[in-house]
């Protein structure tokens, strides 16, 4: 983010981070085993009232012996401090490198006091620079743990998914607060053919403990040289049990440790506007989990989600873009079923998240719901690492900005070299509007379909879903062909093809979005809608419009307005039109 933007916002993001009702941000997992086609994925929606939808780029570099690296925090553009840069680093396109490491987060918070105010690395910055430094995920998770060892650790918990071709790895994290430098983590593998999920709830409770021996499938951070040994599938840090003794926040035996319980303890908060995102993805991956409907609204907490689940069905990166657009949608906690989305199902409310009707400081509190897709997101993506392709080629980064039911995932080879116009950075912020960014133009057209929602987002959900689906057929069928015959003979032939493709398909959605925007303009204009003939406006003989239709509103929303009005509204029998 820019400098300019980063002064504006940092004072905000300081609180938001706090604030358990920011709640921000959704990652899902799925490993090779789960998925459609043996590829591994995760995705993440950066949600966030103040973040800016672009597309970031580190190239690789090489660095001359003795140079630094400035580290400003990630959220709000604060200097934290320098570190030595290293000799190389790789390229990065967004939250993916050319080795198709990807990596997302979702921030927890967690108990208050544990943020270090000297630490030099903020999530951010760990994510973003394990990317230049690490080639996969194990690599990644060493590189994370010996960056806050070295220079602090500057925000509160996270929750990190870390992926590349072959695995996929959950690490949860969290500081040791002012005079102790560092963090307690606890990294965890997923097991093949499994999915997992995290949305602001730390969810690693009780792992394997390292036994000492050479085949002990957990280690610690004292024995990081083990961490690409196959068998390994849990990490830790040597002394996260010891630490949480020392504050006081646990006093049972080694074994029965919980990293969640202990750091970041189940609350209503965390059950009903967090767990319950994770609750509906596996609810609709798979089998069984009814049984956890009463947890993820907030009541008996005691009765925790798996960590991760077997789903009953091959997930492809399609399924995975439209989970992201869950709004609880066939639960009880549907958005668009109560008088909170208006007479036209709008499954979305503005926050806060909680709210009384009284003043008086003991009145019952209400909560609206909060589910996977929300107004207040920067950009969205699923990033899915192919193994059986060259690297440049086998990492697509489908990439989109704003509220994820109403963008457009594009995809985005992690072997570009250029950014498209549309999403590049500094191509207009969160305070300067610009007709060429796709954020703005998205945004444009999200606020038109939330004032009509039942209507309006269908006539976007048709364009999103042809443009998707026309991407996912070309990059198999077509890109990935051709690209491979090129990196055959020439790799920078091939990895030029793929830059031109990614940009060439980001300025069509761009292009296309745009039509629409000047579509649904024309056709809800002032709260009528134009009637269509064969894909065309009708119009009467005489060039005129047709009559527009006025469908008014729906039964429900009618018997509210009766509800609250009496008879302030009635009609007198036989006046009615």
């Amino acid at each position: 983010m820019k400098k300019l933007f980063a002064a504006i916002t940092a004072i905000i993001f300081s609180w938001m981070i706090q604030a358990p009702e920011s709640s921000a941000c959704t990652n899902l997992i799925v490993t090779r085993g789960a998925s459609a086609n043996g590829s591994v994925m995760i995705t993440y929606s950066a949600d966030s009232h103040v973040l800016y939808g672009e597309l970031y780029h580190w190239p690789s570099r090489d660095y001359p012996e003795g140079a630094m690296l400035e580290v400003w925090e990630w959220d709000s553009g604060r200097y934290l401090g320098k570190i030595p840069q290293v000799r190389h680093t790789y390229s990065v396109v967004g939250n993916m490198n050319e080795y198709q490491l990807s990596i997302a987060e979702t921030t927890y918070g967690g108990i208050d006091g544990l943020m270090d105010p000297e630490g030099i690395m903020d999530y951010g910055s760990l994510i973003y620079i394990a990317l230049q430094r690490a080639k996969n995920a194990r690599e990644a998770i060493k590189v994370i743990s010996e960056l806050v060892s070295e220079y602090g650790y500057a925000s509160s918990g996270e929750s990190l998914s870390i992926a590349d071709p072959n695995e996929a790895w959950i690490l949860e994290m969290t500081g040791k607060g002012k005079g102790n430098k560092g963090a307690v983590w606890v990294a965890r593998l997923i097991p093949d053919g499994y999915v997992c999920a995290h949305a602001n709830q730390a969810r690693i409770q009780t792992f394997p403990l390292a036994s000492g021996k050479k085949n002990s499938i957990a280690i610690t951070s004292k024995d990081l040289r083990r961490i690409s040994d196959p068998l390994v599938e849990c990490v830790y840090a040597h002394d996260v049990i010891e630490f949480a003794r020392s504050k006081g926040l646990y006093n049972g035996p080694d074994q029965d440790f919980s990293f969640s319980d202990t750091f970041n303890p189940v609350t209503f908060d965390g059950a009903r506007f967090c767990e319950i995102r994770v609750w509906s993805f596996f609810r609709a991956v798979g089998d069984d989990m009814e049984q956890y409907k009463a947890y993820a609204s907030g009541h008996e907490l005691s009765n925790r989600m798996p960590l991760w689940i077997k789903p009953n069905r091959k997930i492809s990166n399609y399924d995975l873009m439209n989970f992201m657009r869950d709004h609880l949608e066939g639960t009880e906690f549907d958005m668009r079923k109560d008088i909170g989305a208006g007479p036209f199902g709008l499954p979305y409310r503005w926050r806060p998240l909680t709210w009384k009707v009284s003043d008086d400081p003991n009145a019952p509190s209400y909560c609206n719901e909060r589910a996977t897709a929300t107004q207040q997101t920067g950009f969205v993506f699923v990033a899915e690492s192919r193994n059986w392709l060259p690297d440049p080629i086998g990492g697509i980064f489908w990439f989109g900005v704003d509220d994820a039911s109403t963008t457009v995932f594009n995809p985005i080879y992690c072997g570009i070299t250029e950014i498209p116009e549309c999403f590049r950075v500094g191509n207009g912020d969160m305070v300067t509007y610009s007709p060429t960014s796709a954020f703005w133009l998205f945004n444009q057209v999200a606020n038109m379909c939330y004032l009509r929602y039942d209507m309006m987002s269908e006539d976007a959900l048709k364009v999103q879903r042809e443009l998707e689906k026309k991407y996912i057929s070309q990059t198999v069928t077509e890109i990935d062909a051709e690209a491979k015959k090129l990196y055959e003979t020439d790799v920078w032939k091939a990895r030029d093809y793929l830059t031109r493709y990614s940009v060439e398909t980001a300025q069509n959605t761009f292009s296309e979005w745009k039509k629409l925007s000047e579509y649904l303009l024309v056709k809800y204009i002032d709260g009528n809608i134009k009637k269509e003939v064969n894909g065309r406006f009708s119009t009467s003989g005489d060039g005129y419009p047709s009559s527009p239709m006025q469908p008014g509103y729906d039964d429900n929303w009618k018997k509210s307005v009766i509800r609250d009005t009496g008879t302030k509204l009635l009609v007198p029998a036989g006046d009615s039109h």
